[in-house]
């Protein structure tokens, strides 16, 4: 017999309660196939295990789970579905941040490191604004989400940072048209037509 605990709210009141006996198949006795360990070692009761101590998709197979099963066992992170093993994260743009190089991040740590490597490009555009006399105007990080199409679980698929950088005293191109504080000062009530 298996003993399930349940939460509700009964009557107004919202809490624990008691447990209530749950009986499975004809004679009342839950039917659990059983997987070996990993290794071949045998374990201390009968050289069995349950099916929710696997670690891998072939172990849950071999143990006789269906394939919601599996998929509820990937999608709770029990076992590491093939997609999310294999996800690579990797930077295309041209500045010197982390991830050039592909590598692979769980599921669990891909909004972590995402933030971190926009925070970067971050941290680059007010670096480049200060060493070029400039100032930054906006920045903006955007954390896109996605989801695995095998096991379902939602994770972190990127990032995108957008800035913008004025610069102060350049005098070339667009920005030749821009004037300063001080020469919009000096420009003031120079052109007053005074025979109106």
């Amino acid at each position: 017999m298996i003993y399930g605990v349940g939460f509700g709210n009964y009557g107004g009141y919202s809490g624990y309660t008691a447990p209530t006996p749950v009986r499975t198949g004809t004679a009342g006795e839950v039917q659990v196939p059983a997987v070996r360990l990993p290794g071949g070692s045998a374990p201390s009761k009968g050289g069995e295990i349950s099916p929710y101590a696997v670690t891998n998709e072939q172990e849950a197979r071999e143990a006789g789970l269906s394939e919601g099963q599996i998929r509820g066992l990937k999608k709770s992170g029990k076992i590491e579905c093939a997609t999310c093993a294999g996800r690579m994260y990797q930077d295309g743009s041209d500045e010197n941040v982390s991830f050039k190089a592909a590598a692979h991040v769980s599921p669990e740590a891909a909004g972590a490191a995402v933030r971190s490597h926009e925070g970067e490009h971050v941290s680059n555009a007010y670096k480049k604004a200060f060493m070029n006399n400039g100032k930054v105007m906006r920045a903006s990080v955007s954390i896109h989400m996605a989801v695995c199409p095998e096991c379902g679980r939602s994770y972190v698929s990127g990032g995108t940072t957008s800035t913008s950088i004025m610069y102060y005293g350049n005098k070339s191109g667009a920005d030749s048209r821009r004037l300063t504080l001080d020469e919009a000062a000096g420009i003031k009530g120079r052109f007053i037509d005074t025979g109106v």
